[in-house]
């Protein structure tokens, strides 16, 4: 059984994953079709400002989250994505990433005080507990996010 937060109303949903494989699942509560387990985990989870109380800060209460704070126009940016990418794909539900532009969310930006791009923040339980600021290799952001699992 996983837990899937509706992405629409917020309600959070156990999954029967084996059951998800075969007919595709809805929110409880509004009925909305919910994202399948496998390709929930597997890339990251674009955040807003409206959205990131629920889906980093209350969600980093059941499993780490690492929020990559990025621009379209930032070369460090592009970087570092497929290494995020491959992390996502790798967290088997260990962790989560979740990606924020900042040129589209400055309350978000302005309230961590996101002043250089790429800039990597790690959420547990419901606060902020690590930062990267620059392109670092993948193998250091893992061991980044190893350490607070």
């Amino acid at each position: 059984m996983a837990i899937q937060q509706c992405p629409r109303c917020g309600a959070k949903n156990r999954v029967d994953e084996r059951a998800a494989q075969m007919s595709q699942p809805v929110c409880g509560k509004c009925g909305t079709k919910l994202p399948s387990p496998a390709a929930a985990a597997s890339k990251p989870q674009v955040v807003t400002d409206d959205t990131f109380a629920r889906d980093v800060v209350a969600a980093s209460s059941q499993t780490p989250v690492l929020v990559d704070a990025w621009a379209e126009w930032c070369g460090p940016c592009r970087m570092i994505a497929p290494a995020l990418d491959q992390l996502a794909a790798e967290s088997a539900g260990r962790y989560k990433i979740a990606k924020l532009n900042v040129d589209e969310n400055p309350r978000t930006s302005a309230e961590f005080q996101i002043r250089s791009i790429p800039t990597l923040l790690i959420f547990k339980n419901g606060q902020l507990v690590d930062q990267i600021i620059g392109a670092v290799p993948k193998q250091a952001i893992a061991a980044r996010l190893q350490a607070q699992l």
